[in-house]
């Protein structure tokens, strides 16, 4: 085996990080000290090198450096020509109980977070043991720390789930200037962002649950002796369940590399105590400043009283926070490429109200976005929010808004303003995009007025990351509504001051971290065959059941990719292209006295046979897969399009032609 001089200097960085942490040196010499003064005396003759590591073999110290270094083929194997090196953060860890760090930057703090096991998860005290191949439900432990997003592997549900994961996280803060400086213990204390841990519940049929959302202080670890501790977390439910314990997961945390001189619990239990009433006191003010603009709200006219200004929301873990702090600006790098596309990636995230036990009215819960991420699914609110974060990233002037739409169902949407004034709404759950024109109520009755195009009938009051603004016009309907944020006999403004007090990143601890988008991890080729492969066997037995053969065109099939992706497009953009191309390929591709019928749909999910499911209940598709006649040729493809935090479209057709028979 061969290395190139790039991984052999890496390589010799490794064990040397190794051999100090180790402290090899000193024992060495200690072991050298000893030899010489038991077995040699001074009138003997001198010490050989093959004497001195006879000695080192015998003490075990080689036995100890061997077995420690432990490499995997992926390390030692040399790296293809042109590859780019691993990262610094890359880590064998084969072992949960210990770490094997290589390719760890020995100048950076590293926190090393393990997840030991769960117990107490009663829910599933019942669970019967899933059979080798059985498809059966799945916890999976989500975590963001610091810009660093990480999941487990997904296991089986039950009473004490087998939850054994490694996460190695960097402290250091993204900031310039600190990229090789390594932080001390003082530095450490004065970092309060959590680590945010995550526990989804997937069932057989792909559908995801929000189990528990927990905010973890890791700083505990610095008072640790050798950097190294371990203890029990107690996840609570969510939502109206959020008093109940959800079961208990064990988590141990290393620092590497260790602190040389530790601090006292005492110094850390200050620090955070103080951090609770610095936070307590801020949100303390913004009660009383919000109870006053409040009451002069209402003083305005009484018919305030009954307009959806939403101030507060809670959370998962029913926290009370302002709306405003729902809303960041949310840069999504290469990820999303403009605003319309941010759009229909929101709109992928499935809508899902709260779940609440028994009837009356709905559960509240505005999700913190790193939940609704991992979950991929909530209510309008969480979309809202987090579409109004992507527009605020790509540069726009976006808000908010919080009213009703038809019959009164409360709901929420975004409002973006352009430079001259005008006025679009984006409804997050289906991308859709409505261009406002206010009536105007004093206009003459003859004059033409714009008809209302939106499907929201009331707005109260509109807000994003830093300004919150209550409407205060005589009427609250969308279409007389005009929004003129800065007419302040229209739009009743909070302080920015305020809101800022409470609302800006890093403002309190009790504000939760903004992680960032995750890139897809799906394959959509592979997916798309996949799904398509799937299809047309389910096809096949369900035509076989109807005594029918079944045929497939697999260049009718081909042709169906332009128009799958021009559907995707117009989603995209609202430009509808491509369908001319489209039509004349299946008009060359089906023979004179032919027939050609097609059913296109789409889905948010990939399972293939709840898509054939849905498909059959459409008379139009099932006229199509149940086609009798002559030379009937059956076509399907499928197109997954992955977007962001492995939300995906997929579009599917099912096509036929055959001969016409009078």
């Amino acid at each position: 085996m061969s290395l190139s001089l790039e991984r052999a200097s890496e390589l010799k960085q490794i064990i040397h990080n190794h051999l100090l942490k180790m402290n090899i040196h000193g024992r060495i010499r200690e072991v050298l000290a000893e030899t010489v003064r038991e077995d040699h005396g001074p009138a003997h003759r001198s010490l050989s090198q093959a004497d001195f590591l006879r000695a080192l073999q015998h003490r075990g110290i080689i036995d100890d450096v061997m077995k420690d270094l432990q490499f995997t083929q992926e390390v030692l194997t040399d790296a293809e020509p042109g590859s780019p090196p691993k990262p610094a953060t890359h880590f064998v860890d084969k072992n949960i109980t210990q770490l094997k760090k290589t390719n760890i930057d020995p100048s950076r703090r590293h926190l090393y977070l393990q997840v030991l096991g769960g117990k107490a998860f009663l829910e599933h005290l019942q669970e019967p043991e899933p059979l080798p191949g059985q498809v059966c439900s799945t916890f999976t432990v989500y975590l963001h720390f610091r810009n660093q997003r990480f999941r487990s592997k997904p296991v089986p549900c039950a009473c004490e789930p087998d939850l054994r994961e490694g996460f190695l996280l960097e402290i250091h803060r993204e900031g310039t200037g600190e990229g090789s400086k390594m932080a001390d213990g003082t530095t450490m204390l004065s970092l309060c962002d959590p680590v945010h841990l995550v526990l989804i519940k997937t069932d057989t049929s792909s559908e995801t649950m929000l189990v528990s959302s927990y905010f973890l202080d890791w700083r505990v670890v610095l008072c640790s002796p050798n950097g190294k501790t371990c203890f029990a977390v107690e996840l609570m439910g969510v939502g109206s369940e959020c008093k109940v314990p959800a079961g208990v997961l064990t988590v141990g945390l290393e620092l590497y590399p260790p602190l040389t001189d530790t601090l006292s619990a005492d110094i850390i239990s200050t620090q955070q105590s103080l951090e609770r009433q610095r936070t307590a006191e801020k949100e303390r003010l913004f009660l009383v400043y919000a109870k006053q603009w409040w009451r002069e709200f209402l003083q305005i006219r009484p018919s305030n009283q009954s307009k959806m200004v939403k101030i507060f929301a809670q959370d998962e873990n029913t926290v009370n926070r302002p709306v405003c702090s729902y809303v960041h600006v949310l840069r999504a790098g290469r990820l999303l490429e403009s605003p319309r596309q941010a759009a229909r990636f929101v709109s992928l995230l499935a809508h899902e109200k709260a779940p609440v036990v028994g009837g009356g009215d709905k559960q509240e819960q505005w999700c913190t976005l790193m939940a609704f991420l991992c979950r991929g699914k909530g209510d309008c609110e969480d979309h809202a929010t987090l579409l109004c974060s992507l527009l605020l990233g790509f540069g726009l002037d976006a808000y908010v808004c919080v009213g009703t739409k038809a019959k009164g169902t409360p709901h929420t949407w975004v409002l973006t303003r352009s430079t001259d004034g005008s006025i679009t709404f984006w409804e997050s759950l289906t991308a859709h995009r409505y261009v406002h024109r206010a009536i105007d109520p004093d206009a003459p009755p003859l004059a033409p007025q714009p008809k209302p195009t939106s499907p929201y009938r009331t707005v109260g009051c509109v807000f994003n990351h830093y300004t919150f603004r209550a409407n205060c016009q005589p009427s609250d309907a969308v279409e007389l509504c005009v929004f003129d944020f800065q007419n302040q006999s229209r739009w009743k403004a909070m302080s920015q001051e305020a809101l800022k007090s409470v609302c800006a990143p890093g403002s309190t601890t009790s504000l939760p971290p903004l992680p960032p988008l995750c890139a897809p991890s799906l394959d959509p080729a592979a997916a798309s065959n996949q799904l398509e492969l799937e299809l047309r066997s389910l096809v096949s037995e369900h035509r076989k059941d109807l005594d029918l053969a079944t045929l497939w065109d697999d260049q009718l099939s081909y042709l169906l990719s332009s128009a799958l992706s021009a559907y995707e497009l117009e989603r995209c953009s609202g430009v509808s292209c491509g369908n001319e191309e489209f039509q004349d390929a299946v008009r060359r591709a089906v023979p004179d006295g032919h027939t050609f019928k097609g059913f296109p749909i789409h889905f948010l999910h990939r399972n293939a046979r709840r898509a054939f499911a849905t498909c059959l209940r459409s008379p139009f598709c099932e006229e199509i897969v149940c086609c009798r006649g002559d030379h009937v040729r059956l076509a399907v493809r499928v197109r997954v399009f992955a977007y962001p935090e492995s939300a995906c479209a997929v579009w599917l057709m099912f096509a036929v032609k055959y001969r016409s028979v009078l």
